[in-house]
């Protein structure tokens, strides 16, 4: 869940404008994290595993018989895959949801029971420029979550999630856990590791 959810940050947050072809964005974040991957990682082990699982290198699959510069492919090559990423993550549709509905119903969970605000949706959202005001009116027609003024502060909002939110996630937990597995499959637990710790490292740059 994790890798999924991170690489999907990294396109809608660093690369907001990133496409094939272009140069002017945000470049330098990932020059620092592509400088860092492969001095802490066996680029060779790295590309002999990615060899092995991959059916078609990004050059193929971008079709350029050119050649890239490390950085530029890395940047390429994990914008496609956090495309592939959203496509595999899909089923919410199946649930008449979208990824940042599904965000903001776990993050509620996560508070057991304690009400949040917007402000508090905002700062944990995977995808900061997600419409949390919007997010949440889309998930009370939903009867997912409930809204109302705080007796003590009647300027703070509280937002709840309902138990057919609960039983919306709990539904949808097995699947997502499949998903992102699937996602994840030809990287073995030392791989995975590996990329978590590198892209803790590009997240606290920021």
């Amino acid at each position: 869940m994790i890798v999924s959810l991170f690489l999907t940050f990294i396109s809608r947050n660093i690369f907001p404008s990133f496409q094939l072809g272009s140069h002017p964005f945000h470049y330098s974040s990932l020059l620092n994290f592509v400088k860092v991957f492969f001095k802490q990682a066996n680029l060779h082990t790295f590309v002999s595993t990615t060899i092995v699982y991959t059916t078609m290198r990004i050059e193929d699959v971008i079709k350029t018989k050119q050649p890239m510069e490390i950085a530029s492919k890395t940047v390429i090559n994990m914008v496609y895959t956090s495309r592939v990423i959203e496509m595999a993550t899909s089923v919410f549709k199946d649930f008449n949801l979208t990824n940042q509905q599904y965000n903001v119903l776990r993050i509620l969970r996560g508070q057991k029971g304690k009400p949040a605000n917007l402000s508090t949706l905002q700062e944990r959202m995977i995808d900061r420029n997600s419409n949390t005001t919007r997010l949440v009116d889309k998930l009370i027609q939903k009867k997912l979550v409930t809204r109302k003024v705080c007796p003590e502060n009647r300027r703070k909002i509280e937002i709840l999630i309902t138990e057919k939110g609960l039983s919306v996630l709990k539904e949808l937990d097995p699947i997502i856990t499949e998903a992102n597995q699937n996602v994840v499959k030809n990287l073995n637990t030392e791989e995975l590791e590996t990329l978590n710790n590198l892209l803790d490292k590009l997240r606290n740059d920021e």
